[in-house]
């Protein structure tokens, strides 16, 4: 998804495929920046996976939810990519080096992760279906939805998947999605300004591309903020 010289790729966390579009997509356009749906805590993570591990001693800076989606989510995301032999976070390694290797600029446009865990607050009746959800997958091995793993989703079914988030899980999709999707496009509409004429490419989950986009076009058309823009 492309607007002015921004270009958006939406990407899978755990395919290879994301690996090599975003790799591909670097290469071709030569980019100025690269914008990474990252923090530093996350890219620390990434390039340095054995000294980062979420455990229960990271509850008096994350809070008991924040750390129990924390593990669980590594953990998921862990067991998925071993399915079709990737890590996940590969395509954002993609991206950095992608970057690094045609001089870009790197702009880590997510919001510190730190603060995001900690924002998770499920209500009674989000657990009760984080319960049950659970239940089903293990013990009835029951899923939502299925697709191919070592692709990214289509928009049909990304919007699909994010109705089921918003259903069942409102204050999860809050958290998780519309404000970091504020956040983003908030850092690549103050880039956007810095950066009127060479391409920018910011890479991201796919449930992110189509709202941040929007976000961006309203952002460039409201009074700058002084937010800083994580160019580095």
């Amino acid at each position: 998804m492309q607007y002015k010289n921004l270009i958006l790729i939406g990407t899978s966390h755990i395919a290879s495929h994301a690996a090599t579009h975003v790799q591909e997509t670097i290469q071709t356009h030569l980019p100025n920046i690269v914008a990474l749906e990252l923090d530093k805590k996350r890219l620390y993570s990434l390039l340095h996976p054995s000294n980062q591990k979420i455990s229960l001693r990271d509850i008096p800076r994350i809070g008991i939810q924040g750390t129990i989606f924390a593990m669980l989510g590594a953990w998921a995301e862990k067991s998925l990519g071993a399915q079709i032999g990737t890590t996940p976070g590969v395509e954002m390694l993609a991206a950095y080096t992608a970057a690094q290797q045609c001089k870009a600029r790197i702009a880590l446009i997510d919001q510190d992760i730190e603060r995001t865990l900690k924002a998770i607050k499920l209500t009674w009746k989000e657990r009760w279906h984080f319960f049950m959800d659970i239940l089903s997958s293990f013990i009835f091995k029951k899923n939502v939805v299925t697709f191919d793993l070592r692709t990214v989703p289509n928009d049909e079914l990304i919007q699909q998947l994010i109705t089921i988030l918003k259903k069942r899980y409102p204050s999860l999709h809050h958290t998780l999605v519309v404000e970091r999707n504020q956040f983003m496009a908030k850092q690549l509409a103050a880039i956007l300004r810095y950066e009127t004429e060479k391409p920018i490419i910011a890479v991201m989950g796919a449930g992110h591309v189509k709202e941040v986009m929007i976000l961006v076009k309203k952002y460039l058309n409201t009074t700058p903020d002084k937010r800083e823009n994580g160019l580095s």
